[in-house]
């Protein structure tokens, strides 16, 4: 048995015998675009490989896809996170204003009521308080009156009877203006209806008389 066949015998089992020309082939047509590429730097030219879509340059673009798309990415969640807390922060104030004046109308169509106590007390005469039966009447309205009042102070209304107080437009509305010797110019002399605040907020104006300045 010759060298040759020595060879074949002694190769790894299933692998194919190296082809040395085909190794030559190749090696050749590394060598010539090796030598293109050199001849085109050296001439200020970019390789005719290295185009646009070369792996280098499309890996780049990708990243730079990517890149941008998690910029984008993060932008809309840090807008939908704080499209979020606007949205709770508003849910918080609507409650917090719920309870605050979830009762604003009920009071309201109560202060009719709180202002005929006031004329009833108002309407008995001096001469009369003193009969037994008045008084007693007198009395029942006035514990009614108070009673309701102590109802509405737990849920934090309060009354407005500036009567002597510098006049605030903000809570009180001027019937008149009347003048007076004694009384502070713009202060108030009278009070014609009783006003009412509900945890700061105006329920109902006080109806005033301001001194006027002489």
């Amino acid at each position: 048995m010759d060298e040759s066949q020595n060879s074949k015998d002694a190769s790894p089992e299933g692998e194919a015998p190296i082809d040395n020309n085909a190794d030559s082939a190749i090696q050749d047509t590394i060598d010539e675009i090796v030598a293109e590429a050199v001849a085109s730097a050296e001439a200020g030219e970019a390789p005719a490989e290295q185009a646009d879509d070369s792996p280098t340059d499309s890996l780049e673009a990708k990243v730079a896809a990517l890149t941008e798309q998690l910029a984008n990415a993060k932008d809309d969640q840090l807008r939908v996170q704080a499209e979020m807390q606007n949205l709770r922060r508003r849910a918080e104030r609507d409650v917090e204003s719920a309870h605050k004046f979830g009762l604003e109308k009920i009071i309201n169509g109560l202060l009719p009521v709180l202002d005929n106590l006031d004329r009833a007390i108002g309407a008995v005469p001096e001469e009369s308080a003193g009969d037994d039966g008045v008084k007693a009447l007198l009395e029942g309205v006035e514990l009614t009156r108070k009673t309701a009042l102590d109802v509405l102070t737990r849920f934090s209304v309060d009354v407005l009877e500036p009567f002597g107080e510098p006049f605030d437009p903000q809570f009180h509305e001027a019937m008149t203006m009347v003048p007076s010797p004694t009384a502070e110019p713009n202060s108030v002399i009278d009070v014609l209806q009783k006003g009412y605040t509900l945890n700061g907020r105006l329920l109902r104006a006080a109806m005033v008389v301001i001194a006027k300045p002489e």
